[in-house]
């Protein structure tokens, strides 16, 4: 049986974190288009975000969790903990050798990489797609990047803002389809 709770609350996280992703996709862009059209997602994404919260908060009570089980929370907190440890220190090994413009892109492969451990603690395997998604989209940042001329905060916060938004919408359908 799904964890229905599991579904709106990731269609909440996602949904904000698509926000996060076309705010930072902004930050290196001069064009008006690009900034009006960013702004839009991100609006729809804190929109959404801001209903997941609300009916996950309605719902709290009647509805399971994945991280009611105690392993899995553990899990969860273990994940969440190594993610940004791991993130801290790539940002900080970037600033060093003065290449802050890739610290999106190593950023989105750490997220990309946690959604695999992830779907062990909340038995989701939509999280490997999710996964994959965000690590192609690291991949392909630089040699994208570089050949087109974009910024890297461009490519990889529009595509990930994206790829979460999806997810975030995903989600929405299967806990009102349940």
């Amino acid at each position: 049986m799904p964890y229905l709770r599991d579904y709106i609350m990731s269609a909440a996280i996602f949904s904000f974190f698509s926000f996060v992703w076309y705010g930072w996709a902004q930050a290196d862009i001069v064009s008006v288009k690009g900034h009006v059209l960013l702004g839009i997602c991100g609006g729809i994404a804190v929109m959404l975000s801001v209903f997941g919260g609300y009916l996950s908060y309605r719902n709290y009570q009647i509805l399971s969790s994945a991280l009611n089980e105690t392993a899995s929370f553990k899990w969860y907190l273990i994940i969440f903990i190594t993610e940004f440890i791991l993130g801290l220190i790539g940002a900080l090994i970037l600033l060093k050798f003065q290449q802050s413009d890739a610290m999106i892109t190593w950023i989105s492969l750490i997220v990309g990489s946690h959604f695999i451990a992830l779907q062990f603690v909340f038995h989701d395997p939509t999280l490997y797609l999710l996964a994959i998604l965000m690590i192609i989209v690291s991949i392909l940042a630089i040699p994208i990047t570089q050949k087109f001329g974009v910024p890297q905060s461009l490519f990889v916060g529009g595509a990930n803002g994206t790829v979460l938004l999806g997810f975030a919408a995903f989600n929405f359908i299967r806990f009102f389809a349940n």
